[in-house]
């Protein structure tokens, strides 16, 4: 009985859905493993009281090794047939309506160790204009985790190199104060000394990073300068500017500093939840990332 209710079930997807064959195939697969889960049971899928049975059969597929993505899919697949299985009467209860659909995790960011970091920011060529600007763009990512955006976006006015603070403006026009750490300061201040200017070519230009033209940087002027240093420095795996975000994130983490502190910092803060961050002042942000960054002292 429950094999030709699963093909009722593939037909109605197959004529009333247009489902491709390949669709209908994976259903087939997902459902099967049902089937035959409950056969071993003695029980088909129009049995009564079959909530225990979805529970054991999906911590089944948990011990199987299967992913949180595949499991998702069988869910769904369930959840799909018994609605089926209910409409035309075969069911008179749903026995997936509180199955809750496994979550799909996002993906772990790439992060780099500290050793890795370090061997980057010694690549740069410090007898160059461009490599003084390279490496204080590379400190300056570490530091702090601004956004490439928010890196390229960085006017003179928004450097305080006495306090050691950068003021960024980040998504939705939102300005926040965030610690940048001595190793980055003097990599800037050394920027400013001995390179900007032989970049400069219009006084009036404000941007704090200069391309070979004398003008703001591109994304992707951006990112090929990490790119080519991560190479120089043996890193095997894709690196990007985001890359040294999630890595000054980790660090901190790692090191001591609350979530919160962490959030306000990288500007990751929802309308609705910014208030629980206003009790962090630039003072205990600036004591937090000298006591929990690497480079922060």
């Amino acid at each position: 009985m429950s094999t030709d209710l699963l093909q009722q079930f593939l037909n109605y997807l197959a004529v009333e859905k247009g489902l491709r064959p390949r669709s209908i195939e994976a259903y087939r697969r997902d459902l099967q493993d049902w089937l035959d889960f409950l056969e071993e049971r003695g029980r088909t899928v129009v049995s009564t009281s079959l909530d225990s049975a979805l529970s054991l059969f999906m911590v089944s597929l948990h011990d199987r090794g299967m992913s949180p993505r595949s499991m998702a899919r069988k869910s769904s697949s369930l959840k799909g047939f018994y609605k089926f299985l209910l409409r035309e009467g075969h069911v008179q209860e749903d026995p997936t309506e509180l199955l809750e659909r496994p979550k799909i995790g996002r993906a772990l960011p790439k992060v780099l160790s500290l050793e890795e970091i370090e061997k980057i920011l010694e690549q740069p060529d410090l007898s160059t204009p461009f490599g003084i600007r390279d490496r204080a763009i590379l400190e300056i990512l570490y530091a702090t985790g601004i956004r490439e955006s928010e890196l390229i976006d960085l006017q003179l006015g928004n450097l305080n190199a006495t306090a050691e603070f950068i003021t960024v403006i980040g998504k939705g026009d939102r300005e926040r104060i965030v610690p940048v750490g001595s190793y980055a300061i003097m990599a800037v201040n050394e920027y400013l000394n001995k390179a900007r200017n032989e970049l400069c070519k219009d006084i009036s230009e404000r941007t704090l990073f200069l391309n070979p033209y004398g003008k703001k940087m591109s994304r992707m002027g951006l990112w090929k300068i990490v790119k080519k240093y991560a190479l120089k420095a043996g890193i095997g795996r894709p690196v990007s500017p985001h890359v040294f975000r999630h890595s000054c994130a980790t660090h901190m983490l790692e090191g001591g500093a609350s979530i919160i502190a962490v959030q306000e910092m990288l500007g990751h803060v929802d309308v609705s939840t910014t208030q629980i961050y206003t009790h962090l002042t630039g003072k205990d942000l600036k004591n937090i990332h000298r006591q929990a960054h690497p480079r922060g002292k």
